[in-house]
Formats: structure tokens, C-alpha cells, sequence
């Protein structure tokens, strides 16, 4: 099968965001490119989140632009069927693991007998094909959020955002959504993540996005981010010693 162009490279130019008169997005430009998996740190309210849904498409910016420029944005015309999203608390429907992966597949028009396979295929994937029947809403933390990666995956994204995606689960839960993202990185898709985590930043992330108070104060590779901050607010929060906004 011959793969689909790339929507990569995704730019952002003087992106603003703002609600009521308070600028919650100031001015970020950027060019994320595929390959690294990037990685969005920051102390709360700094605009991580925001800026996810921004580039997902979301929301839509109060100035600047946002614009997909790989070949497969032309080709195609639409990018959202190509890109998804798992939030940090995962918006599941009231009905089984199984159907909520088919729904979503649905909503691409995929056949159904293309469908069985591919939702059998997801969830066997992140372990829960033995739960495939049961309600998704009854779920543990854990398992509702290895569902959201799977209902993403099956979707076959060149683009996966993900919003903080362990942030409410345990070290154990943890550990398997992290192994996930890892075998997603490695099927070829471009991984955009938030995280207040610095250990996971660390195990995944290729390169890091650093904001403070809506600005994009440095990008720079992992290693070097943590070794050598670039800003006094970046080694602050390393440090533990940058508080909230």
C-alpha cells in the first residue's frame, strides 16, 4: 500500500489566544516538524493544554496562523481525519470498549467488516481485548485511557496528541501507557505531548517545548534541556522552584 503524504510540517506564526482580554497564548512561532516526539513542559496555567488544541485544531487562535504544510494537507484538502487527539481525562460514550472504538471508525466511513477487524486489532494491541463487551465507563483510570490510545490508533494518525495522558493514573498504570505512546512513536507517528512529569518527559521526549506564562520561552533536545536550561524560568522549574501561574 502506498503511504500517504505527510501533513508535516505543522507552523505556527504568532499564534495569540485570548479570552476576556487576557492573552493565555502570546506570540508563539514554530515549525514542528515529523520524526522527534516533542514534548510540552510548563508549570500549570502556562498554556500547554491551549496549545495543543490549538494546533489539533481545535480552538481556533485570536491571531497569527496556524497551517499544516506537508504534501498530504494538499492532496487530501482535509487534515482532521489524519490527526487525533487523547485527552487527560478520556471522553468515552455510554456503551462498550469495543463500540467506542467502532464509532469512531464509523465516523471515517470505514466499512464495517473493515471496522471488526481494526477495533479487535486496537484493542488487542493495548491489552483489552478480554474487554472489549464491558462498559467503558466502568472501566479503572488505566484501562479507560489505554482505550482512548487505542480508539486513536485505530484511526491510523500521522499525528497523535496527547494532553498530559497519565496525569491521573497510578505508577503501575502509568508504566503501560507510557510503553503504548513508546510503540506508537515506533509505528512512525509524530508524537505531541504535555506532561507535568519530568521523569517522563525525560523517557519521551526527543525534544522539548518550554512555556511560561503563554510564551514559548526555549526549544531545545531533551538532554540538553535538562542539562542546560536556557532561560532562568526553565532551570527554575526544573528545580522545582517555578511557581504556578
Amino acid at each position: 500500500m502506498r503511504a500517504e503524504p505527510s501533513l508535516l510540517p505543522l507552523l505556527l506564526e504568532d499564534v495569540t489566544y485570548a479570552v476576556a482580554g487576557r492573552t493565555l497564548i502570546d506570540r508563539i512561532s514554530l515549525s514542528i516538524e515529523a520524526g522527534p516526539r516533542t514534548v510540552i513542559l510548563g508549570p500549570n496555567g502556562a498554556g500547554k493544554s491551549l496549545l495543543l488544541r490549538l494546533c489539533h485544531g481545535l480552538i481556533p487562535p485570536s491571531a497569527g496562523r496556524i497551517a499544516w504544510l506537508g504534501a498530504g494537507a494538499v492532496v487530501e484538502g482535509s487534515v482532521r481525519q489524519r490527526q487525533a487527539m487523547v485527552f487527560q481525562r478520556p471522553v468515552l460514550l455510554r456503551r462498550s470498549a469495543g463500540a467506542n472504538v467502532d464509532y469512531a471508525l464509523g465516523l471515517r466511513g470505514l466499512a464495517r467488516v473493515v471496522r471488526r477487524d481494526r477495533v479487535a486489532e486496537a484493542l488487542d494491541r493495548v491489552g483489552l481485548a478480554a474487554l472489549a463487551g464491558r462498559p467503558a465507563r466502568i472501566l479503572s483510570g488505566g484501562e479507560q485511557q489505554r482505550l482512548a490510545l487505542a480508539r486513536a490508533w485505530a484511526l491510523r494518525p500521522q499525528v497523535l496528541f496527547l494532553d498530559e495522558p497519565t496525569a491521573n493514573l497510578d505508577p503501575s498504570a502509568t508504566r503501560e501507557i507510557e510503553s503504548e505512546i513508546a510503540a506508537v512513536h515506533a509505528d512512525g507517528v509524530k508524537i505531541v505531548m504535555t506532561t507535568h512529569n519530568l521523569g517522563q518527559a525525560r523517557r519521551l521526549g526527543d525534544e522539548i517545548l518550554f512555556l511560561h506564562q503563554g510564551r514559548l520561552l526555549e526549544r531545545s533536545p531533551v538532554q540538553r534541556f535538562f542539562k542546560q536550561p536556557a532561560s532562568a524560568e526553565a532551570a527554575a522549574f526544573i528545580k522545582g522552584e517555578l511557581p504556578w501561574v
